[in-house]
């Protein structure tokens, strides 16, 4: 049997208001990058920091296109999400040297869909010991930064993987 991944700052997400339409497509549509935690833009997908976030770091890569499954997705933004989520890691590997990540999708909302209607990928780096006494005694999670120091921390690693990669400097705006 698996120990259970303790996440009880979510509870704001899942019980708070939602606001109208798609939220990856109201951020990537404005131009405020670092308030909206948007670390790349590629051609056809993006990376952002997961608003409330099961480890410091946590990313999603999403298409531009409002898809909710694979089958949906064309070759290309399906093959940058791919090459993205490697560029995140490299990006993340550098930045706060995890000893390790978890990746996936959840589509559906049978499947753990928290938002169902736009697919995107988790990028979770890990930690030896991350999960620690907290949880157990206390039903608290510590998050060791707030989510725009995280941001500033990764923002010039996705820049440099992001230019590397020849995505020509669509890194961040601040």
């Amino acid at each position: 049997m698996s120990d259970p991944l303790w996440a009880p700052w979510r509870i704001d997400y899942i019980l708070g208001k939602k606001g109208p339409g798609c939220v990856f497509c109201t951020k990537v549509a404005r131009a405020n990058d670092r308030e909206d935690g948007i670390l790349l833009r590629g051609h056809h997908a993006f990376v952002m920091l997961n608003a409330f976030p099961y480890a410091p770091a946590h990313v999603m890569i999403s298409p531009y296109g409002h898809v909710d499954c694979l089958e949906k997705l064309a070759p290309e933004p399906l093959a940058e999400v791919m090459a993205l989520a490697r560029l995140s890691e490299m990006a993340i590997r550098e930045a706060v040297r995890p000893e390790g990540f978890n990746v996936g999708l959840n589509i559906g909302r049978a499947a753990g869909a928290g938002i169902e209607e736009h697919l995107h990928l988790h990028l979770l780096p890990r930690w030896n010991g991350d999960v620690n006494f907290m949880p157990m005694l206390a039903d608290t999670h510590v998050m060791p930064e707030a989510l725009l120091a995280t941001f500033d921390k990764l923002a010039p690693a996705f820049a440099r993987a992001g230019t590397a990669a020849g995505y020509g400097g669509k890194g961040t705006t601040a």
